[in-house]
């Protein structure tokens, strides 16, 4: 079946660290740049306050995996690693980046609380932003056209971010160039994996859901808002074998 034309506007993605969108949700990003969909990354700090890995070192771990996933990618200041806020000002420039890039569909990290506040945070202040971005008469963006976007999906970072209730799509990245592609991303942030094997621990978790689905591997994603269909011949399938 040809590609619509929405198939090939921008996909969005926001991480508020430099592995996060690597981690969380790197084998869909594989799987939708090898797609041929223009893909680009927005990181809001440099990991300063981690552990492991100075910020010059994640930027550069953060560089290679883009590349390994296809992906463009930039750096925006806003306040610092685990010093983000929710603020309008925040949002407004968040907002300033949708209408730049014009993309279809926007990934922010989920709104559970339980987890890095930074990830929660961004998640809802990337929500604030594709609504501003629509909203012709906001003052600080009147250089730039306005833009409604087409989905907005949150993704989980961590089996903690995930929210209780069922993801809202299963998106299948068994494909086995995709995985190559996600494990090359994910093992660029070395310097992380001397806390903990997120690589396998990823991995795992995609293995799972897959396998309870009826494929390989599975990431979950949860929409912001109802999912709309021309059809019922517009699905795919069920995660569910009856």
């Amino acid at each position: 079946m040809p590609n619509s034309p929405a198939d090939s506007l921008p996909l969005l993605a926001f991480g508020a660290h430099p592995d996060d969108l690597e981690f969380g949700c790197g084998g869909l990003l594989a799987l939708e740049s090898r797609a041929g969909r223009p893909v680009h990354l927005v990181v809001t700090s440099h990991g300063e306050a981690g552990t492991n890995g100075t910020p010059e070192i994640r930027t550069r771990e953060a560089e290679a995996a883009a590349a390994a996933l296809g992906a463009t990618l930039e750096f925006i200041e806003l306040d610092g690693d685990a010093h983000l806020e929710v603020k309008a000002a925040h949002a407004i420039k968040l907002a300033g980046i949708i209408r730049r890039h014009r993309p279809q569909i926007v990934l922010a990290p989920t709104l559970v609380e339980n987890q890095h506040p930074d990830h929660w945070r961004l998640g809802q202040l990337v929500r604030d932003a594709c609504r501003l971005a629509r909203f012709g008469g906001l003052a600080e963006l009147r250089d730039l056209a306005p833009h409604a976007i087409g989905h907005l999906f949150f993704y989980a970072i961590t089996a903690d971010a995930e929210p209780t209730s069922p993801p809202s799509a299963l998106i299948d990245v068994s494909d086995a160039a995709v995985i190559r592609a996600w494990n090359d991303a994910m093992n660029a942030h070395a310097s992380q994996q001397k806390t903990r094997n997120y690589t396998e621990l990823q991995l795992t978790r995609a293995r799972l859901r897959g396998l309870r689905a009826g494929c390989e591997h599975a990431i979950p994603l949860w929409s912001n808002d109802p999912l709309v269909f021309s059809g019922l011949a517009s699905l795919d399938r069920s995660a569910r074998r009856f």
